[in-house]
């Protein structure tokens, strides 16, 4: 069995290659991989090569396939899995594995340590540990970019509930946010932004006073489409959406529970100078700087009972959780999505993200398609490629009876009309 996918062989390092899968062993699964969706984690990842934690020593001579938001459909059971899984079935994987065996260690991951499993390729093996740690996870729901994006909501669900507050003369620990209290997302608009704010008005958390700040007005304004204020209002949430550079009335609030989503010394400062008592800072966006610093008001920590956590990733648990909420349809990802493409973009997708706005890109990794944002598909049926503007008029079409979103027509269209990808 082949498979094309792309792989990492060093720092900055991405090769697109096809190449043999072995068979499968009695406690593995073959794979078809449909859809992977970016992800900051994987850029950080390719910056430190062998460095990172999560990656074996000997990328150079063993490569690793990256990506791991995936979503694809199981070919093949070994005989071990074959009461649990069946063939035809569609997946996600939670990618936060701990399992002593892998090629790492207790570190290891899909999409970071593994040979033979990634999201950015068209066919996988599963190894035994995904499974033994319910790691693979069916998906039941209606489009495959949909699973892809269930892993970053499951870091947000993660957050959530890592946050804590405390009780007078106590020492237990009430786990969540302040129900109905005062919630602030810092440089929060960005595609995880928009998942928390997804999940934190109709997941089963929910605060009275919801903020979210960012300088970008492009992204604040993305947000208010997906979240319109009078339509949240109704379910009891005061929501509000700010530009720090213009409006500056967030600051005379004291917040409840604070989430970071940029790594800014300055943001984690002000985050600080924000809590009220009994208030708690997550820190979720992980910084690259292994020498990354803020200033902490210890006084407030000693007399006002200020609490610092840091999040990265989701366990099994919060996987679950927001697998559930997405394949019900009580949390629709799509405004996640501003990008599409196929698998022979990945590798630039990658190497530059930095330098690509918008947030999550999805690739479909059977077809070639160039990346595309989805609001540029008017202006590509008449000016883009030739051979594709057809394509993208149809795709506009579909995309604008989905008020502007990504959904599951314009992916079924995709991956009819899009070229089979090929090396």
């Amino acid at each position: 069995m082949e498979t094309i996918a792309l792989r990492m062989y060093g720092k900055m390092d991405l090769r697109l290659e096809k190449f043999g899968l072995p068979d499968i062993k009695e406690d593995e699964i073959l794979a078809e991989i449909i859809s992977d969706t970016s992800c900051p984690s994987t850029y950080k990842e390719i910056v430190q090569g062998s460095e990172h934690p999560r990656v074996p020593k000997d990328i150079d001579k063993n490569p690793v396939i990256v990506g791991h938001e995936m979503a694809g459909i199981i070919l093949k059971i070994g005989e071990k899995w074959k009461d649990k899984y069946k063939e035809g079935q569609k997946f996600t994987i939670q990618p936060a594995l701990l399992y002593e065996k892998g090629p790492v260690g207790v570190l290891s991951a899909p999409g970071y340590s593994y040979k033979y499993l990634g999201g950015l390729a068209t066919r996988v093996i599963i190894p035994n540990e995904v499974m033994e740690q319910d790691c693979l996870l069916i998906y039941e729901g209606d489009a495959f970019y949909k699973a892809s994006l269930v892993e970053p909501l499951s870091c947000v669900v993660g957050a959530v509930n890592a946050q804590y507050h405390t009780k007078e003369n106590s020492y237990e620990h009430i786990m969540g946010i302040k129900p109905g209290g005062k919630t602030a997302i810092l440089g929060g608009a960005g595609p995880m932004g928009l998942a928390f704010l997804a999940y934190l008005i109709y997941g089963p958390q929910n605060p009275g006073l919801l903020i979210i700040t960012d300088i970008d007005d492009s992204k604040l304004q993305r947000a208010v489409r997906a979240f319109p204020v009078d339509k949240i209002k109704e379910k009891g949430i005061d929501i509000r959406f700010i530009n720090p550079t213009k409006d500056q009335s967030y600051k005379e609030v004291k917040y409840d529970d604070i989430f970071v989503l940029y790594p800014s010394p300055k943001l984690v400062e002000e985050a600080d100078s924000l809590l009220d008592r009994d208030g708690c800072l997550n820190f979720f966006a992980g910084p690259t700087d292994h020498n990354f610093t803020a200033c902490v008001n210890f006084y407030k920590v000693h007399y006002d009972k200020h609490h610092f956590v840091a999040t990265s990733g989701g366990n099994a648990n919060d996987m679950k959780i927001a697998l559930d909420l997405i394949q019900k349809g009580i949390i629709d990802p799509s405004p996640m999505i501003t990008h599409v493409g196929g698998l022979n973009v990945a590798r630039d997708v990658l190497l530059n993200f930095p330098n690509i706005p918008g947030g999550k890109k999805l690739i479909y990794t059977h077809i070639k398609f160039p990346l595309s944002d989805i609001d540029d598909f008017e202006r590509l049926s008449i000016e883009g490629p030739t051979e594709l503007r057809d394509i993208y008029r149809d795709l506009y079409q579909i995309v604008k009876e989905n008020n502007g979103w990504w959904c599951k027509e314009a992916e079924d269209y995709i991956l009819k009309k899009g070229e089979k990808i090929d090396v």
